[in-house]
């Protein structure tokens, strides 16, 4: 069931309700303190774009696997996308870009039963309709802009909701390596070599060659050696 309010401080917090069961979304018009990965505040003008949380219990999947989960979301909103001829990419791990602008945010939220995940909080933000952002983003972009007219928001909706429940499905009834595969195949800068950075500063070369089940990408450097970094330990260098 779908949950919409006009306000909200973060759909993600109020989504960890257990009232809130495996399907559900939690739907705002604006978010007073919504937040993306790394700590970063997620930016959006009210009524503008889509910003919700979708429930799921995926207690059928071993904590080990859960980059499954990412996996499962970043698909369906590519999928989505693509009913609208947008031709969308991944970036890990888990934007959603076209060319080098950011469409969409996500920040996936789990939490633990002893060996399975228990409940999986996927906070999402589409730039739908909006056409003009705070100069301190630096590369946004809209469903909007690329398509020269404004989208039912509820309809943008509904068509992510049935390929999340479709890819879901799949993961579900076993099929994570096909799901895995695709997820490489749309990585954004795959093959291509780019310009990264390490925490200290440094700065390198490489070229993505995939991303392990794990969630690690697969990073191939200049010399041609392939080394695999979690989260927070690279990070893309766009402008």
């Amino acid at each position: 069931m779908i949950y919409h309010f006009d306000i909200t401080a973060s759909t993600n917090d109020d989504a960890r309700d257990e009232k809130y069961r495996e399907g559900d979304v939690v739907w705002a018009d604006f978010q007073t303190a919504g937040r993306g990965q790394r700590g970063h505040e997620w930016h959006s003008r009210k009524g503008e774009n889509l910003t919700f949380s979708a429930v799921l219990e995926p207690t059928f999947l071993p904590i080990p696997n859960q980059f499954s989960v990412s996996e499962v979301v970043a698909l369906s909103l590519v999928d989505m996308l693509a009913d609208y001829a947008i031709e969308a990419k991944i970036k890990w791990t888990n934007d959603i870009y076209v060319g080098d602008r950011k469409l969409v945010g996500i920040l996936i939220e789990h939490s633990l039963a002893p060996k399975t995940l228990r409940r999986t909080i996927a906070g999402i933000g589409i730039n739908v309709n909006q056409t003009e952002f705070d100069s301190s983003i630096p590369n946004p972009v809209s469903m909007a802009q690329l398509l020269g007219r404004e989208l039912d928001a509820e309809e943008v909706l509904e068509c992510f909701l049935t390929h999340l429940q479709r890819n879901y499905e799949v993961l579900r009834e076993g099929g994570a390596e096909v799901l895995h595969s695709r997820y490489n195949s749309l990585l954004y800068r795959l093959n291509e070599y780019h310009t990264y950075a390490l925490p200290s500063g440094e700065k390198f070369k490489a070229a993505i060659r995939g991303t392990e089940p794990s969630g690690a990408l697969k990073l191939e450097d200049e010399t041609k050696k392939i080394k695999d970094y979690l989260f927070k330990e690279v990070e893309f260098i766009i402008f």
